[in-house]
């Protein structure tokens, strides 16, 4: 097996094209400040059949979104049952936390069904738990008879104790943005920039992000902009040119 290494290295940014764990492996232990991460949820089906379905089919359902879906790409990894999950995520977070630093923060996005277990992996992985920060989606589709399941969650922790006296800073515990309109949309699921710039003020000007499950590259592009160096990974190709467009072009940006 091939090393992973990077296919763009800049000084504030390194993007590798590879599985996220053969990445991890060749990470510099204790290099990190923070992993901030989308990975897939796993979440879109009751039923063993519901989860094999492409991922445009399960998340792009509303009528503003699934005209839209033949543009796109799938993505991987997203069929797994509950106990995959939770093994599969405390396997991930496990490596993760060997590049993050002492004090570090883990954090990562899941949906309502996948809360409590991506909670238990973040536990068994070695973190301690901090808290859940609410993403509302001022957009969200409404269903007759239901409340509205309009938020996402970035479950979040820490690598040991983190000394509140040694920061200046203290941010919002909700973020209330809208999702990415599907007619610009990059990826299936992507996030919003404005939501990321927001969470990667947890770092420090000049700290180092890791994002395991790069996808389209948007936690990139608010590193870049925030002043923030990135770190990520995408295995598939399609998104991997996706990130160094955006990347790319956000660099040329700040520099200008």
């Amino acid at each position: 097996m091939s090393e992973c290494l990077p296919f763009l290295e800049e000084d504030d940014v390194a993007l590798y094209g590879c599985d996220m764990m053969r990445m991890l492996e060749v990470l510099e232990p204790v290099s990190v400040d923070a992993i901030l991460t989308d990975p897939p949820y796993s979440s879109g089906g009751r039923t063993s059949a519901e989860r094999s379905q492409s991922t445009k089919a399960k998340y792009m359902q509303s009528d503003s979104t699934k005209k839209y879906k033949d543009s796109l790409s799938d993505f991987a990894g997203d069929n797994k049952d509950q106990r995959g999950y939770l093994k599969w995520s405390e396997l991930w977070i496990s490596e993760a936390m060997k590049a993050l630093k002492p004090g570090g923060i883990i954090g990562l996005f899941t949906d309502w069904r996948q809360l409590p277990v991506t909670t238990d992996a973040l536990q068994a992985a070695g973190a301690i738990w901090r808290g859940v920060v609410p993403w509302h989606k001022r957009n969200a589709r409404r269903q007759r008879g239901r409340y509205a399941n309009n938020c996402e969650y970035l479950v979040w922790g820490t690598k040991g104790e983190r000394g509140m006296k040694d920061y200046h800073y203290a941010l919002e515990g909700f973020f209330e943005i809208t999702t990415v309109s599907a007619v610009k949309r990059r990826h299936v699921t992507e996030k919003p920039v404005e939501l990321m710039r927001d969470l990667v003020q947890i770092v420090p000007e000049g700290g180092t992000v890791l994002d395991p499950f790069m996808g389209s590259g948007t936690t990139g592009v608010a590193c870049v902009e925030e002043g923030r160096r990135f770190i990520g990974c995408e295995v598939l190709p399609v998104y991997q040119q996706v990130a160094r467009e955006r990347i790319t072009t956000a660099r040329i940006g700040k520099a200008a």
